[in-house]
């Protein structure tokens, strides 16, 4: 790149693409300061080696930014809504739409309803919650795990679309 080119004469193709023949280091040097870009060697095995007139940080910006772009990608993950049989039905609302907006960022949702003392005798009110939910959110969802028992948790496991 500009002084660290050691041979001449040099191929030189400027920053539209077009060829400008083979000229002297030091005159193709000129060339790329008065357009205010870098004089950046392209293929050295060539001979003479080709050079091209270009904004070399602009170049290395534009190759961070797409090899970025093809490894960037989301890593889904499983969040956890948790529910009580007692809960009322604007707070079943409330978490339904916290559930959809994690559905919609494509990452898994495991709906969880605790029961403390007395309320284990009422599982069926936790399935029913459950399902109420796995019911409304259907649209961008699909049951991974049905609603099932764990210890004192009733668990079901949603998955987006």
């Amino acid at each position: 790149m500009n002084d660290q080119i050691r041979i001449s004469p040099i191929r030189v193709v400027n920053q539209d693409g077009e060829m400008l023949g083979v000229m002297e280091t030091a005159e193709a040097m000129t060339l790329a300061t008065e357009a205010g870009m870098d004089l950046v060697e392209v293929a050295s095995e060539a001979r003479p080696p080709v050079c091209r007139i270009m904004d070399y940080g602009k170049f290395k910006y534009e190759q961070k930014k797409k090899l970025t772009k093809n490894t960037k990608q989301h890593q889904t993950q499983l969040k956890e809504i948790r529910l009580r049989p007692k809960i009322g039905d604007h707070d079943i609302e409330f978490k339904m739409k916290k559930a959809r907006d994690f559905l919609q960022h494509h990452d898994k949702v495991k709906l969880t309803v605790m029961f403390k003392g007395r309320e284990n005798a009422h599982h069926d009110r936790g399935r029913d919650i459950l399902n109420g939910i796995v019911s409304d959110l259907e649209d961008i969802a699909k049951l991974e795990k049905p609603p099932s028992m764990d210890g004192r948790m009733m668990t079901a496991i949603l998955a987006p679309r």
